[in-house]
């Protein structure tokens, strides 16, 4: 029998990982807590001595990592995004309901973030099941949204013209390559969980495949509504040494800008997905 790993539910969505170190993880462990993430869609590990080697060879044996092309990067370590947001601040990045990568032709699997700094109030992130959210639908509109598609970009978030990429001046980079959109299905079939989830998002989703804005917009928003429900979703509070890994395939995520003349810094490694099929 496999070497167990000790979890506590967080409720909606994720659960707590007690007692492991993250650097000194065994092929047992392993198993246990990808047969975990599949279950619970956010993993979330406290008191991680994990220097940048080390956060990059525990994300490592997940998959091959993904560079994100927006995002500044941890000086000497340019696989590990810098998440970061300054006492004289306003704007801090991912304020706002979302999944990251959906642009992406084929969509990251997740993301590990750790926190370096954090502050003394403040800064949690919440966190959303979209496998929840689909299975507290009616019949009726679940066969529906499974016969449809959806657009997703980058370019009014990261793109030259987006509305705060002053604000983000240094923080985000290289707009020139927001230029591709992706489609994928409104409904995906979780490639761990064989669960169906949404697989839309107020970040990144633009409209409904051969639909309009105007009327792919009540839809889509009374979804986005409906997956941010109190009864889908948790909130995290951090510690320094706090590690949270999320899919972005199952979750969304919102951090709480409410912290203003504080310093936060996370460093985040995300790790290559696989193509997306319908439900």
């Amino acid at each position: 029998m496999g070497e167990r790993i000790k979890l506590k539910s967080l409720g909606a969505v994720g659960a707590r990982v007690e007692d492991i170190n993250l650097s000194q993880v065994t092929p047992d462990q392993l198993n246990a807590l990808k047969q975990a993430f599949a279950d619970h869609e956010v993993l979330f590990f406290e008191d991680q001595d994990l220097p940048p080697e080390a956060h990059l060879a525990f994300a490592e044996r997940w998959g091959e990592i993904n560079v994100n092309r927006f995002f500044a990067t941890v000086p000497g370590h340019p696989a590990i995004a810098q998440v970061v947001k300054e006492p004289e601040q306003q704007g801090n990045i991912g304020g706002y309901w979302h999944t990251d990568h959906s642009y992406d032709q084929i969509p990251a699997l997740g993301s590990m973030l750790l926190a370096r700094q954090t502050p003394p109030v403040g800064g949690d992130t919440l966190f959303a099941s979209c496998t929840r959210a689909f299975s507290t639908l009616s019949e009726g509109l679940q066969q529906m949204l499974m016969s449809l598609r959806a657009v997703h970009s980058a370019r009014h978030v990261f793109g030259a013209q987006a509305e705060y990429s002053e604000a983000m001046k240094g923080r985000l980079g290289n707009s020139d390559q927001a230029n591709v959109d992706a489609v994928h299905p409104v409904v995906i079939r979780h490639p761990l969980s064989g669960k169906p989830a949404l697989y839309v998002n107020p970040g990144f989703t633009l409209r409904f495949e051969g639909w309009t804005d105007k009327e792919s917009a009540p839809l889509l928003d009374y979804l986005y509504q409906h997956i941010g429900r109190a009864e889908h979703s948790i909130r995290y509070q951090w510690r320094e040494g706090s590690l949270a890994f999320w899919d972005n395939r199952a979750t969304w995520h919102w951090a709480v800008n409410d912290y203003q003349g504080s310093r936060r810094e996370m460093h985040r490694v995300t790790i290559e997905g696989e193509q997306l099929h319908p439900a």
